[in-house]
């Protein structure tokens, strides 16, 4: 599962493994309540509230035929630095433009192609950020969505080799596919894909 250091951003990474969860009980995008925040907010991207919570499948390469195993994220509290922390220990909080965890900023408006900007998580590494796309339409489990952001995120494995995370968000939804690549002499090897089977957000 970890071949080359790649990013891993909040514990949305930790739906990566491809140990099986309990699915959650099912949640209607009709019934989401959206956010009333500008279009072009990180947090309108990401909503985050206690409650919130995320179902996805892990269709990774390695995964076996016919199997699609799940991973349930769900946030559970705020804590004293305005941090929302979820089932996983992980922590997110919108801070100015953007969603961060405690070491990266993840997701940053304006939402414009080719805008960039890096995370320093260690003396050694630096992962440097790109909006790949805007715009997009994306279909996955929990249904289509319109007017997404895809990120993109590099790091540095070694002399010729790179790993790749790209993260697409829908408005009012948040992470709706994840996938990571190896990078070895400009050749992508796809390693992870998740896609969102099913959503509940609150808001406040």
């Amino acid at each position: 599962m970890r071949p080359v250091h790649r990013p891993a951003p909040t514990t949305l990474a930790l739906l990566l493994c491809a140990c099986a969860h309990a699915p959650a009980t099912p949640a209607h995008p009709a019934a989401a309540s959206v956010p009333t925040l500008p279009a072009d907010s990180a947090a309108a991207y990401f909503p985050l509230a206690v409650g919130n919570q995320w179902t996805w499948l892990d269709r990774s390469p390695t995964t076996p035929a016919g199997t699609a195993p799940r991973r349930t994220v769900r946030i559970l509290s705020r804590d004293a630095e305005g941090y929302f922390v979820d089932s996983d220990k992980g922590a997110l909080k919108a801070s100015g433009a953007c969603v961060q965890d405690r070491l990266r900023r993840l997701l940053c408006a304006p939402f414009t192609v080719g805008r960039t900007w890096a995370s320093v998580v260690s003396v050694t590494s630096t992962e440097h950020y790109e909006i790949a796309a805007v715009g997009e339409t994306t279909r996955v489990p929990a249904g289509t969505f319109d007017a997404c952001v895809r990120v993109r995120a590099r790091n540095r494995a070694g002399p010729e080799t790179e790993s790749l995370l790209e993260i697409t968000y829908a408005p009012g939804v948040g992470p709706v596919r994840i996938e990571t690549f190896a990078v070895s002499k400009g050749v992508a090897a796809p390693q992870v894909r998740a896609e969102l089977e099913s959503y509940r957000v609150e808001g406040k």
